[in-house]
């Protein structure tokens, strides 16, 4: 009786787990949060309140307030040696001296991560740096990202902090912003710095975006020793727009094996609940 009863237990054990995995789609990155943007319903979460560093997840933050201010995209900036990181010594194919319009520099922000192009359009604001990160903060405050800080233009500082929850909102406020949704998922671009130089190839940051199996409408990367891997991103998956926030994902593949393995579990689960 007592076998049977023990048989029962590790049978029930087994079958319950199989269906733990079914309903979990096994995020390895160590906070999350899946959102639908249409019904805002939360669909997944994972230490989505806990507050960590969101690296060049700040680029975001950094085009909205840009785009916000509505400055001439067309107006010429030159990159100075006040946009080279001396923080972190953090490379950038940008040299010092060379100039682009501003909505080139917001291209290769957003889909390359380029740091010196961030810090320039940060520098470049009406009242600089300083006012260009309080605008930052106001703007994450209207969004109600009310565990976020803000405290430069790249994310480059380990001081720029988020939760999963509030990137959530600020991918959905990204998607609002047309050159938000083209340049964050512009495969890839060729620009010129002048000089006589030949023309710097970049490619977008976020393999996915090349990915035909994925309808991606914004994207970002990104990666501090502090912060370890992340990206968010919205896309249209089962008809649905969702977004997708994946933070401190430690090996070099694991966000995107995160992203695949919620795109796969929220497919498999359409016929069997509301996403």
């Amino acid at each position: 009786m007592k076998r049977g009863i023990f048989l029962f237990c590790i049978l029930s054990f087994f079958i319950n787990n199989a269906f733990a995995q079914k309903g979990n789609p096994d995020i390895k990155s160590q906070a999350a949060l899946v959102f639908n943007a249409k019904n805002e319903r939360i669909i997944y979460d994972k230490n989505a309140d806990k507050v960590m560093p969101i690296a060049s997840i700040t680029k975001l933050m950094t085009a909205m307030v840009t785009l916000d201010a509505r400055l001439p995209p067309n107006e010429k900036i030159t990159i100075t040696s006040a946009d080279v990181d001396k923080l972190k010594n953090s490379s950038s194919r940008l040299p010092v001296g060379s100039t682009f319009p501003r909505y080139e520099l917001l291209r290769l922000a957003l889909m390359s991560s380029e740091n010196r192009a961030a810090a320039a359009l940060g520098r470049t604001y009406p009242g600089g740096i300083k006012a260009f990160v309080q605008a930052m903060n106001s703007k994450a405050k209207k969004l109600g990202m009310v565990n976020s800080h803000f405290v430069d233009s790249t994310g480059l500082n380990s001081s720029n902090v988020a939760t999963a929850r509030d990137l959530a909102k600020l991918v959905a406020a990204s998607n609002n912003y047309a050159a938000i949704r083209e340049f964050s998922t512009t495969t890839q671009h060729a620009v010129s710095p002048g000089n006589k130089r030949g023309q710097l190839q970049y490619v977008n940051s976020n393999s996915l975006v090349r990915n035909q199996n994925w309808d991606i409408d914004v994207s970002k990367t990104g990666y501090l020793s502090e912060a370890g891997r992340c990206l968010v991103m919205q896309a249209k998956i089962s008809g649905q727009p969702m977004v997708i926030v994946l933070l401190n994902s430690w090996g070099k593949n694991t966000r995107i094996g995160d992203a695949n393995r919620v795109k796969k579990w929220i497919e498999s689960n359409q016929g069997r609940r509301q996403v």
